[in-house]
């Protein structure tokens, strides 16, 4: 009881001191939650001049407006399932640009995927510059730790850009690599492409996931993790364009048309992250994932399909230009991927398909960005429409998964097994693509330990 005494008074003592502190931290929160958003509005307009100029570029003078989902809105998104496939056509993925059609693995490899991947160069994602330059890695701290009662070395690791192209642009790629203190082998590792978040932000409502961390879930089973600062590759907005990795490679000028966007300048950072993972004793280079949800999904998904070395991925949430079809109307459309807010993800010659041509246009869609991955194991992450929304479009995404199938089923994998969308909280895991849609909002959180049950089929 005395014990228990003490302790009150001791918090009633302090009480008035701590009360003030939380008070003074959250106004200098919120002073610096102000100052973010003035920031982020000089951002958008720059964006905006931005666009206006790529628009010239490409002789197109308006654009058709992006939805919006708010009440009264005039461009309201579709949420009707029965006006959803404007389009009743996909692209064959093995069907050839001269009607040749796959048969063969060797086909494939040789014809139909160079095919596929130079059509997402020119119209989607933008080509990477031959001249990229050269990333070199320091390990800049290192420390012992224990996270959720497990001992772990982590690793803060930056990677400096080679800024011989512009020496008034630097580039430095923030990774965190966190593993197992006791590694008796080489370790699988995942990366995640993370949000960085202003001081005092906090998650909306249909963004927040109380699910056991991932990280700990990775951790218990031996594996490592590593988390990528995308947004130190490249800014996410089109007033960053001349800076960045794109901005260094366009010496401090604007984009041309084909150059890449955001989504492909951050899956070249991860590529290059892996780079330095392949360099490390302690990581089994040949089992290292990709991840990523919402925007950063998209990254994650264009990440795995470019780069043959990642063995497997969790693409949460990502929506039109990741893992849905960009030939379905249902909540995003492609007016808000061409939006001032969202255009930079793309190359400019994308907007095209926003203004005279429509996505049925597109020489390619999103079930060929899955079926790039192929052989190696994707799993598609969807939340409850009734938290996430319509957005992303659930059905969509399933619908692109299925149409890559033929495929995974020519290179001797399997497909998810079934043509007909799950009740939600049913796992598709049997085959080496999957699928889940869990209960709860935009994460891919929920999902973690099925993702883990699905990645332990490959990692050893």
């Amino acid at each position: 009881m005395r014990r228990h005494f003490h302790l009150l008074m001791f918090s009633a003592a302090t009480w008035a001191a701590i009360a003030g502190s939380a008070r003074a931290q959250q106004v200098m929160d919120s002073a610096r939650l102000q100052a973010f958003r003035e920031q982020q509005q000089r951002l958008y307009q720059a964006s905006v001049q931005d666009r206006q100029l790529m628009l010239a570029q490409l002789g197109i003078d308006s654009l058709r407006p992006g939805y919006d989902p708010n009440p009264g809105s005039k461009y309201p998104p579709n949420t009707d399932e029965s006006k959803a496939n404007p389009y009743t056509h996909l692209p064959d993925p093995l069907i050839c640009h001269d009607g040749e059609r796959v048969t063969t693995p060797a086909q494939w490899w040789q014809k139909r995927r160079p095919e596929i991947v130079a059509a997402f160069d020119t119209c989607i994602y933008g080509r990477v510059p031959p001249h990229a330059p050269t990333v070199t890695w320091r390990v800049v701290e290192e420390k012992q730790d224990t996270q959720w009662q497990i001992p772990v070395i982590t690793r803060q690791v930056i990677g400096y850009v080679d800024s011989s192209l512009d020496t008034a642009i630097h580039v430095h790629i923030q990774l965190t690599l966190t593993l197992p203190a006791h590694i008796t082998r080489p370790v699988p590792v995942m990366m995640e492409f993370g949000f960085v978040f202003p001081p005092g932000f906090r998650l909306p409502a249909f963004m927040r996931d109380s699910s056991t961390p991932w990280q700990k879930l990775v951790l218990e089973q031996g594996w490592g993790y590593a988390i990528l600062n995308p947004t130190s590759v490249q800014e996410d907005n089109g007033a960053g364009l001349t800076r960045g990795i794109i901005g260094l490679c366009n010496r401090g000028q604007p984009r041309k048309p084909y150059d890449w966007g955001a989504l492909r300048a951050w899956a070249w950072g991860a590529s290059r992250a892996l780079d330095y993972l392949e360099t490390l004793p302690e990581v089994n280079a040949h089992e290292v994932g990709i991840e990523g949800v919402s925007r950063y999904g998209k990254a994650a998904l264009v990440t795995m399909a470019y780069d043959q070395r990642f063995a497997i991925a969790l693409i949460g949430s990502s929506g039109k230009g990741g893992a849905t079809l960009y030939r379905r109307d249902f909540g995003e459309g492609m007016g808000n991927l061409a939006s001032a807010a969202e255009y930079h993800w793309f190359c400019g010659n994308f907007l095209k398909y926003d203004g005279p041509l429509t996505a049925n246009d597109l020489p390619v869609d999103a079930h060929e960005l899955i079926a790039l991955c192929a052989p190696r194991p994707v799993f598609i992450s969807e939340g409850s429409p009734e938290v996430e929304g319509n957005w992303v479009d659930d059905r969509g995404q399933f619908m692109a998964e299925v149409a890559a199938g033929p495929v995974y089923r020519l290179l001797g994998k399997k497909d998810l097994g079934t043509t007909k969308m799950p009740p939600m909280g049913t796992v598709l895991i049997s085959g080496d693509l999957a699928f889940r849609q869990h209960f709860g909002g935009h994460t891919d959180g929920p999902n973690w330990p099925y993702f883990i049950a699905f990645a332990k089929k490959y990692f050893h």
